[in-house]
């Protein structure tokens, strides 16, 4: 599948040339890697956003993970973006994501969710997927988590205890408290689609640079099907 396409692309010649080169870059310095045709330029534009080449093996994908991520993107009626900090929601291009209908949601400087966590002596964070949970938010939708583990195991207790079901989870927290293990415990789930990063590393530019891609891609099959 083509990932070129112009919703997602730079905008200039100029900009498309430097994208086009460095991942050529990227492509001529991995050489053969273990990802898949759809896999592979997920895990490229993540190199490309960190210039960091670890994320050619600490990336891991449940094996429906880019169909569902597509699909939902696709679907119409607007899949939500839940994220678990507002630098998510800044960093995706707001052109991108109207193109397919799509909002972003974060709560986690709620007044109500900032005077929970401190009533119930839990983080933010958890209380921030309670409350998308409570809205209705996080069934069908894509879930990004770049900063809170805690975000993400609260996450993947809801799946298991109460039957949450996102179109797809990108969990990619990062830090040195329960972010390898938040990691871990979603790449142990089998009922929702999950993309993860192995280990501490991670970030919200990481879970940006993965949406944009799977932008990309839902963009390329669109443009597919088109007579």
């Amino acid at each position: 599948m083509s990932t070129v396409n112009t919703v997602t692309e730079q905008l200039t010649r100029a900009g498309q040339a430097i994208e086009h080169d460095s991942f050529a870059i990227i492509d001529a310095e991995v050489g053969e890697h273990a990802y898949d045709a759809l896999q592979w330029p997920i895990v490229r534009r993540m190199i490309h956003a960190n210039a960091d080449f670890d994320f050619n093996g600490l990336t891991a994908f449940h094996p429906d993970a880019v169909e569902a991520g597509v699909r939902a993107m696709l679907a119409g009626g607007g899949t939500p973006v839940v994220a678990d900090v507002e630098m998510i929601c800044s960093g995706l291009s707001q052109p991108r994501l109207a193109h397919f209908g799509m909002k972003t949601y974060q709560f986690i400087s709620d007044a109500d969710v900032i005077e929970t966590a401190k009533a119930e002596d839990t983080t933010r964070a958890v209380q921030a997927m309670r409350k998308a949970h409570r809205l209705g938010l996080l069934d069908g939708a894509i879930v990004g988590i770049g900063n809170a583990p805690t975000a993400l195991i609260e996450l993947v207790r809801l799946v298991r205890e109460e039957g949450v079901r996102p179109a797809l989870v990108v969990g990619m927290p990062v830090g040195f408290v329960s972010a390898a293990e938040s990691k871990d415990l979603m790449a142990e789930v089998d009922e929702v689609p999950w993309i993860v990063i192995r280990g501490r590393k991670g970030g919200s530019t990481l879970v940006v640079a993965a949406l944009h891609a799977l932008l990309a891609l839902a963009e390329a099959r669109q443009k597919a099907a088109q007579p």
